[in-house]
Parts: structure tokens; sequence; C-alpha cells
């Protein structure tokens, strides 16, 4: 064996070496990262914006594979504020932005920034110095640049005219403070007036239009941009002013109608370059992305295009544009090489690999046909080696069973000895009833498991005999009247007649109409029925058990027999067993057991019991009468886990509060109740049995710890957990999970979901405690700490963001309403958004002082600053921290410092 395969392999290294040197000569490719950069322009329709879009484009082409989302907002900060924010639910490596204004656009510029993604700003700046780099040029130098050209290189004299851009904007402003500064250095030259343009062709002219006086008296006009300062020429030239007026723009834009050629035909004398930056950020961008040095203020220089250097202007630009060309077409033949490579490449591996294929399953075929014997004669002997294996595992298992009965039935005797014991009473008596009840839930999960196995190993043998099925399903569902009277359940039993003969095993059917009642039970509401029917035909006799219950989907009822499937994963009631078990069961017997469902309607289960014996075989029939003992401690076992212990309590009214209160979420009612008794002697409880309840409590009372199951009904407890946290309401508890999924994984998740502890059940109830009240003596810790904190400097550093954001919102809102004597509870509230009982509660729970407390505390604060650096008087301090009268503020100022607010400022 090991010979051939050396041979193959020797034959397949050889025929390989060629193939694989002739592909080892190409040349290795650098991995180069694919980069996502966003840009959000405020606006794209102008000339100068649609070529730092071109600049950035033809950047970008020597970057291939880069990834670009361009978004126009057209003017609008509302628009291109959500423009960003959608921008940054995809995912992208680095956010471009030209801000529309500067303080609308600056929280979404801030919350990109604080999320780790690099944010480049363009030609306007934010209200915020949290931005990576900035890049732009300098409007103030641009103005003083053309005062600079014009009193320097023209050496003129007399008025100047200037047209300005839009009231009030950033640029406008800007340049004309720099245009003012420069012309102060040349006496000849005196701005005679000012109009507004607009940045448009139209305003402008219909501003010179107006004031044609001022414009014949000019030497020189002075446009903050190319349009302006054509529409300028224009009019001169309408209205046949003196042609000697020199004319002077500002962007210098390439291109078609736009300022070098203006300057080139002498529709402008001369113009002021504004650079884009388009070119210059995306530099920058590979330069963050890249992790290389870069600058974070990047002003871009300017220079004077006249008629001395327009022509060079405009190559230089034509040739860069052709260069671009190139470059595009030389990465469309590129692409098309790279295709066509592939195309080969592919080719040449699936000829290789066919080949291969082809003399590794020849020498695999040629040594299958020698060792076929040798094959067969192995699976022989590990057939008959499998086969003891599962005998020895089923011996295993049986013997297990009598391993786990034995210890179960030296627990229940003495158990039921002491609860036959009149002396114990109250919570020890409860205790012994919830070991009792599990103890039996333990026991046929047992024997449900130790049949299940059984029948696995087809080692289950039937053995029936003729009885009277009608008296048989009596009895059994006498049994459960007890515990349907004490649910408020009405069960009926109603056979066809009170004699119907019936071939059966009754300790194998017994447990089949068992399960079906127990689950009825389990699964039908107070006030409901369940009703068992028996009927015959002249083939085959039917038990059926109906209830109106909670009901089944149709895909639950496809799959309800199938082996350990729950229909609803998060409820604790079955374990996917006792269903699975009946059916196989009713199989052994020839027979079958069917379900009809619908949703909030009900299930009807029947059992189909073929008349006669002639499908047993000799072996299987055996005459033996019903054994009424072995069914009574059959029903016992299915009896006592329905046993309903009393329900959790909350205390009355009217007793004495607790410090401290913990929300227990739990589904299971034995568990709940052991948890109420045992935590309600330190703390005051409230309990819920599903999430939905448990948010809601977790709301309304704002408990200081939740203890929560992970298996909730309508959704897990990691999940309400996780949206509990992401809730400034409630975002500070500390959660405890239990559950039964003891994986590193689960546990993972938990605490992922922000669970402060993961406990795995069974667990030890006084580490439950001690784990509860660490929790809670650390959260006290971090009271004072915060409350201390947020009293001092007013920004607490906090671990969670909701919990920061919360308590800086609150403080805030506190500051900047120190001098409103009417200031309230219910102002703070409206403003935040919750309810004024929810704020008590938080600020309760995270400052460990109450909200009037807090506000007295900052206003006296505050008053002892300004009595100390400010100069006022103390009347109108008073007022300045919002008390009604001076004499108010002196008692409660004295209260507080031990002395009036004058013999405070006279001591410090």
């Amino acid at each position: 064996m090991h010979k051939l395969y050396q041979i193959i392999f020797k034959l397949v290294l050889l025929w390989l070496l060629p193939v694989t040197g002739l592909l080892s000569c190409k040349p290795e490719k650098p991995q180069q990262k694919n980069y996502t950069i966003g840009f959000s322009q405020c606006t794209g329709s102008d000339l100068w914006r649609k070529t730092m879009l071109e600049e950035m484009k033809m950047e970008l082409s020597l970057h291939p594979g880069t990834s670009f989302q361009y978004t126009d907002a057209e003017g609008s900060s509302a628009r291109q504020i959500e423009q960003v924010q959608d921008m940054l639910t995809k995912p992208i490596d680095l956010l471009i932005i030209s801000p529309n204004e500067a303080q609308p656009l600056t929280p979404v510029v801030e919350q990109a920034y604080q999320r780790g993604i690099p944010v480049i700003i363009i030609d306007r700046k934010i209200a915020s110095s949290q931005y990576t780099a900035y890049v732009g040029a300098d409007n103030f130098q641009v103005g003083q640049l053309a005062a600079e050209y014009i009193g320097n290189i023209w050496k003129a004299k007399g008025a100047v005219l200037e047209i300005m851009g839009l009231p009030g904007s950033s640029p406008t402003i800007e340049r004309q403070r720099g245009f003012a500064d420069g012309i102060s250095r040349f006496p000849r030259l005196q701005i005679s007036q000012q109009v507004y343009g607009d940045w448009l062709a139209r305003d402008a002219e219909a501003a010179l239009l107006k004031a044609p006086e001022e414009l014949k008296k000019a030497a020189i006009v002075f446009a903050h941009n190319d349009v302006m300062a054509a529409a300028a020429t224009k009019v001169i030239t309408q209205l046949k002013i003196n042609t000697g007026i020199k004319v002077v723009g500002v962007d210098a834009l390439p291109g078609s109608g736009a300022g070098l050629e203006m300057v080139s035909k002498g529709r402008i004398d001369a113009s002021i370059l504004y650079p884009t930056g388009g070119k210059e950020a995306i530099s920058t961008a590979f330069k963050i992305l890249n992790k290389v040095p870069f600058s974070k203020e990047n002003i871009l220089p300017s220079l004077v295009i006249d008629s001395s250097n327009v022509a060079l202007m405009k190559l230089q630009w034509d040739k860069i544009r052709n260069q671009q060309k190139d470059i595009e077409r030389q990465q469309a033949l590129l692409r098309e090489q790279q295709v066509l490579f592939k195309d080969q490449q592919l080719i040449l591996n699936v000829t290789t690999i066919s080949l291969v294929l082809a003399v590794i399953l020849g020498g695999l075929a040629f040594y299958a046909l020698l060792e076929n014997r040798k094959v067969n004669k192995k699976l022989m002997e590990m057939s008959a080696t499998a086969k003891l294996a599962n005998e020895a595992k089923l011996n295993f298992f049986t013997n297990m069973s009598h391993e786990f009965r034995t210890p179960l039935t030296l627990i229940l005797s003495p158990l039921e000895d002491l609860m036959l014991d009149q002396t114990i009473k109250g919570t020890a008596a409860s205790n012994l009833k919830l070991i009792h009840k599990n103890a039996f839930r333990l026991l046929k999960l047992i024997n449900q498991l130790i049949s299940y196995r059984k029948l696995e190993h087809k080692s289950m043998k039937i053995r029936v005999s003729e009885n009277n099925l009608s008296e048989f399903t009596k009895e059994i569902v006498g049994s459960f009247r007890h515990n349907a009277e004490k649910q408020h359940i009405e069960l009926r039993f109603s056979p066809a007649s009170g004699k119907i003969m019936a071939w059966f095993d009754a300790n194998m059917l017994d447990k089949v109409i068992f399960n079906l009642l127990s689950n009825a039970l389990k699964f039908t509401p107070s006030g409901g029925r369940i009703l068992v029917t028996i009927a015959e035909d002249d083939s085959h006799i039917r038990i059926a058990v109906s209830d109106n219950g909670q009901g089944l989907s149709e895909e639950e009822a496809k799959r309800v027999f199938e082996h350990f499937y729950q229909g609803d994963p998060a409820s604790s009631k079955g374990f996917g067993l006792g269903l699975s078990l009946s059916k196989e069961l009713m199989l052994l017997h020839h027979g079958d057991i069917s379900l009809h469902s619908r949703k909030e309607e009900g299930s009807t289960f029947t059992i189909h019991l073929p008349k006669g014996n002639l499908h047993f075989s000799p072996t299987e029939i055996a005459q033996e009468t019903i054994d009424q003992s072995e069914l009574y401690e059959n029903a016992r076992i299915y009896t006592t886990s329905l046993d309903e212990l009393p329900k959790a309590q909350i205390p009355e009214t009217g007793h004495q509060l607790k410090a401290q209160s913990i929300l227990i979420i739990e589904d299971n009612p034995d568990l709940l109740n052991y948890l109420l008794q045992k935590l309600s002697e330190e703390y005051e409880i409230f309990i819920a049995g599903t999430a939905e309840q448990g948010m809601q409590l977790a709301f309304e009372q704002v408990p200081d710890l939740i203890l929560s199951d992970v298996v909730l009904p309508g959704s897990s407890g990691t999940v309400l957990v996780k949206n509990l946290k992401s809730d400034f309401r409630t975002s500070h508890i500390p959660a405890i999970l239990l559950t039964a999924q003891d994986s590193v994984e689960q546990q993972i998740l938990g605490m992922e979901h922000q669970a402060d502890a993961y406990m795995i059940k069974p667990f030890n109830y006084s580490y439950l405690l001690a784990t509860i009240r660490n929790l809670l003596k650390t959260r006290e810790l971090l009271k004072i700490h915060y409350s201390s904190d947020i009293s001092s400097s007013g920004k607490p550093q906090m671990a969670r963001n909701l919990d920061k954001k919360f308590l800086n919102d609150f403080a805030a809102i506190v500051e900047a309403n120190l001098d409103n004597e009417r200031f309230s509870v219910e102002d703070i509230s409206r403003s935040i958004g919750i309810s004024r009982v929810q704020l008590y509660r938080k600020v309760k729970a995270m400052l460990d002082c109450s909200i009037t407390d807090y506000i007295l505390n900052r206003r006296l604060k505050k008053a002892s600053y300004l009595l100390l650096h400010e100069q006022h008087s103390i009347a109108e301090i008073t007022y300045m921290v919002g008390f009604s009268t001076p004499n108010y503020f002196a008692t409660v100022f004295k209260t507080r410092y031990g002395c009036t607010p004058s013999e405070f400022r006279k001591n410090q």
C-alpha cells in the first residue's frame, strides 16, 4: 500500500515540476488594501466645486481599487447631516466633508470622529477641533494678495469698487477683511464703494447697475469671484464707461468659460487662484489611511493669474488633463489584460487539476481492486466490534438506571416521612415539597431516557395481553383529576362503551397516555378543559386527548414527534423526549399517534391501536393481568411533577420597605418562589415571568439589581439585558444572568450583552447572595465617586457612554438654568424626555442625592465662585443664581458655608 502511494506521488511530482516552475515565474504583486472613502459636498452645482470633485477623481485614478462614495446636499445643511449619517451606517474607512454651515454640521462630524473614522474638513471649517485634518485656502490671504497685486504691480491709484459675495458667509467676511488690510498699505488707493453680488453674475450686474456713478469713478474693480468680475466687465461695456478700469476676480478655474479663459481672452485683467484642494484632500486621505505622517492643518498657497502667466497655467492644466486621459486608457487596457490573464490561468488550472485527478483516481482504482477483499474483511470485524460496543452501551445505561433509582428511592422515602411530620411548617415544609416534586421529575426523566435508549437499540420487547381499554384509561384519567381540579381545569372521560377490549402492553400504553395527559395539563390555562374519548371502527380503536390550550403552529405540529424537539424554545416546559418516546411505543404496538392542532385553539393527540392480535408475533403475546400497583407508581411519577407549589407572593403594601430592591425575571414558578422567599428577607423584590413584563417593571420601578433567567417566554435574558443596558433609564442597573447553558460560548455571549455576572444552574445560593451584595456595594462606591465628580467638574469620567451622556445632559440643563428661580424638576424631565418619576430614580441611583439638593448645591457653588472672582453686588449674584430675594439667599448660604455672603467674600 505504502509503495503504491510512493509511486503515484513520484509520478505526480515529476509531472508537476515543470508546470509549477512556469507558474512560479509570475512576479509577485504587492498586496494593496482597497479603501472606501466617502465625500459629502455641501453643493456641487457651481464650477469651483465641480473642479474640486474632478481633481479628487483625477487623484483617485492613481489608487485603483479605492471605492469613492459621493453625495451632494444641494445647499441644505439638514440634508447634508442626513447624508453623512447614512454614510456612517455603511463601512467607510475615511470621511471627507465640505460643510454647508459650520455650527449645524459640527455634531455629526464629531460623531464620525469619535467612532474612530478619520475626518478631513475641506474648504470650510466646523465649530470644533474634533477632526483629523483640514485642507483649504486662507481667504484672508486671498484678499491681501489681491490688494498687494493691485498696489504693487499696477501702481494704481484712485477709487476701488469691491463686489463681495454672500452677506454673512465666512469666505466673504475673510476676503473683505484681507483686502481692506492690504489696501491700507497703499495710501493712493481707497475703497470707494462695496456692493454684494451673492457670488452670482445676475446679482452682481443688478448691484452695479444701481451704482453707475461709483462705477464710473472707479479705477479698479475687485470681485470676490470670477463670475462677478465678468459681470462687472459686462456692465462697464454696457454703460460705455472708460475701458481703462482694471477688473480683478478670484478662483482662476480651468475649463470653458472659467477664470483662466476669462483672463486669457481679456474679459478680466487678473484672477487670484483659489485652489479647490481636491487633489490635496485625496493625497492627505491616503497618508492617513497608510499611517504616513501628515499635517492636521493644510493651508493651500495662492497666486495671481494675469496676462503674464495665464498661457503657462492653461498649458499646464491641458497637459494634466491629457495625462489623466492617458492614465484612464492604460487602466482600461490593464483591466482587459487582467481578464485575459485570469481566463488563461483558469484554463491552465483546470487542465492541471484534471490531469492530477486522472492519475490519482487511476492509482486509487488500481489499489481498490487489490485491497477489496481486505476491506470487506475489516468491515465485518468492525461490524462485530460495533455490535459488542452497542450491547455494552445498553448494559451501561441499564445499570445506570438502577444506580440512579436507588439513591432517588432513598431520597423520596425519608422525604415523604418528613412531609408527614406535622411539626415541620412554614418555609421548611415548602422547601420539602419543592424537593419532593423535583425528585419525581428527575425520576420521570431517568425512566424516559432509559426507555428511549432501549428503543434505540431494539432491546425493548412488547408483551401484549387482552384487557378492557375503557377501564384501563379511566384509571389513568382518574389519577389526574386532583391536579386538574387544583388548576381549575375541567377533565372529562367519555368512552364509546364501558367495555372496549383491546390487545396492548399495559406498561407501555400507560406511559403514552400519562405523557399526553401530563402535556395537556401543562399547556391548558386555568379554566380550560381536557376531554379524553375512546372510539372504534372495524379495524382500529382510537384514544383522543383534546384540550383548548395554546395549541401549535403548522410547522411545530409537523416536528413535535422529533427527538428532543421543543415547539417553543423560550419555554422551560417539556424536554423534547416524551412525545418521541410515545411515538416509538405506539409503533411497537403496530399502531401510531397523530396530532391535530391550531395556534390558540388547542390540540388533539390521537392514539391509533389496531384491533385483534394477528399483527403481533407469538413471542409478543403474553397472558398477563394489569398490575394496579405498578400503574399507581407510574401515575405518581407523572402527577407529582404537576403539583403546583404556592405561587410567589410579593409582600402586601404597608410592610417596611427595604433599602435596596431586586427585580427577578424567571418563568419557572418553583425557582421564582424559592428566590423570592430567600431574597425578600434582605431586599425589596419585584417579580416578572416574561421578558416583556421584566422590561416594563425595570422602567417603572428602576430597581437596584436585575436577576434574570436566560431562557424566557417571548425573548431571551441576554436580549433583555442588552435592551436595558442600551436605554439610559436603566443602563446603570447591574444584571445577573442565570442559565443551564454552561458552555463557554454562552457565557461569552452573556458578557458581550453587558451582563455583570453569569451564573450556571444549579447554583450555590450563598455564592449568588455574595455576588448580589458585591455588585450592589460596588454600585454604591460608584455613586459616591460620580456624585462628587459631577459636583466638582461637571464632567464625570464614566465607562458607559449612555450614563455619561445622561449626566452631561443633566448637568448642562441645570447649569443653563441656574439664574431661573422658577426652574423645576418638570423642566428637566421635559428637556431630557423622560417622566419625573424616572428622572428622580435615575439621579438618585447614579448620584445618591435628590434633584433639588443637586440644583441647590450647584447654585451655591456658582455663587461662591462669583463672590470670589467677580465684582457683582450680592443682590446681583442673588438673582444670577436663581434665588428670589437676597435675604433668602443669605440664609441658605450661611446654612451651607457657616457665614453670610458678605463675610465669605471678606474672609476669602
